[in-house]
């Protein structure tokens, strides 16, 4: 599965230049943890996650019975430049899912921008992954039917059922056609694997 198939798009993103508390607002509209960075060129220039835009912006509340370690104070950032993350880690839309999925374990972090050459074309994150993971068996299993009738309408015919993201597709014996129906099926977001079951001719 390709990252162009699971992401979000078009992306959400915030200015380098916005006030803290605009970008919060932008975040939590639209439902997201994180959004990348654009300067006044829109080239990407950072990420900023909502821990980023939390920092500094609540005081201590005196009522509080865990009382908060002492302090200096300091002025809560004014901009999004102040506090976001400028090593940004990408990909692209025809990054494998699963360099995604290594990037964002070995990174720690929760949403990768995509790019197409300089340009910011969507947001791929852990929620859009589990979203594609979380899809019913049967509606998988229409998406692969429907998917090998359009993109392969004169291969074999194949028996087409869906268990846990899995396809698995009976038919007889046909390695050609086989590959072909293996590599449509993948293409499907949900499906895992794909295994061929034999049956007689």
């Amino acid at each position: 599965m390709l990252v162009r198939e699971v992401m979000s798009s078009p992306a959400i993103t915030v200015r380098r230049t916005d006030p803290v508390r605009r970008a919060i607002r932008r975040l939590y509209g639209h439902n997201i943890t994180a959004a990348p960075v654009v300067d006044e060129s829109d080239r990407l220039v950072g990420v900023v996650s909502e821990l980023d835009l939390l920092r500094g912006e609540f005081e201590p509340d005196p009522r509080a019975t865990v009382r908060p370690v002492p302090r200096s104070y300091e002025a809560p950032p004014r901009q999004v430049m102040e506090v976001m993350t400028s090593d940004v880690v990408t990909v692209t839309e025809t990054t494998d899912v699963t360099i995604a999925i290594d990037l964002m374990v070995g990174k720690r972090i929760k949403s990768l921008p995509v790019l197409r050459g300089q340009e910011i074309v969507g947001m791929v994150s852990r929620c859009d992954l589990m979203a594609m993971l979380a899809r019913p068996d049967m509606d998988l299993r229409k998406a692969v039917v429907a998917t090998l009738r359009e993109h392969y309408p004169f291969g074999p015919s194949w028996d087409v059922s869906v268990h846990d993201g899995v396809a698995e597709l009976s038919g007889p014996p046909h390695e050609h056609a086989d590959h072909i129906a293996d590599v449509l099926a993948r293409t499907v977001p949900g499906i895992v694997r794909v295994r061929h079951l034999r049956r007689s001719p």
